[in-house]
């Protein structure tokens, strides 16, 4: 049985900085990307951030770029969100996700079928 953890999220001031860890078991997710999420509250789910098993192609939604940096350790099955100055905006619940199969781009919520249970983040202005 797969499964995804995520763990670090919490409540942050604005400026600050959190790290995310998801880890899987029961796989391993060899050329598989894997991935961070986020929905808002009356918003829809949106790609945070998506990285492939090499490490080689990773993917930033525009409102991350230069703030966030996803990473993976291979070894401990376990991919990170690195989060940096952190906005009011960025206050959502975060995701962790494997995709459905070793696609060449997996940069939309579609591609993926593995999901951990969320972390709420939590940024005051």
């Amino acid at each position: 049985q797969v499964q995804l953890a995520e763990s670090g999220g919490g409540l942050v001031q604005a400026g600050g900085s959190l790290r995310l860890s998801c880890a899987a078991s029961g796989r391993t997710f060899s050329n598989y990307f894997m991935g961070w999420f986020r929905q808002a509250p009356g918003k829809e789910r949106e790609a945070v951030a998506t990285i492939h098993w090499s490490g080689g192609r990773t993917y930033y939604g525009d409102s991350v770029k230069g703030r966030f940096t996803i990473s993976r350790d291979n070894a401990k099955n376990t991919v990170y969100l690195q989060m940096n100055s952190l906005q009011a905006e960025d206050t959502a619940v975060y995701y962790c996700a494997a995709a459905r199969a070793a696609y060449t781009y997996a940069y939309t919520h579609d591609k993926y079928g593995y999901w951990g249970p969320g972390t709420q983040v939590t940024v005051s202005s």
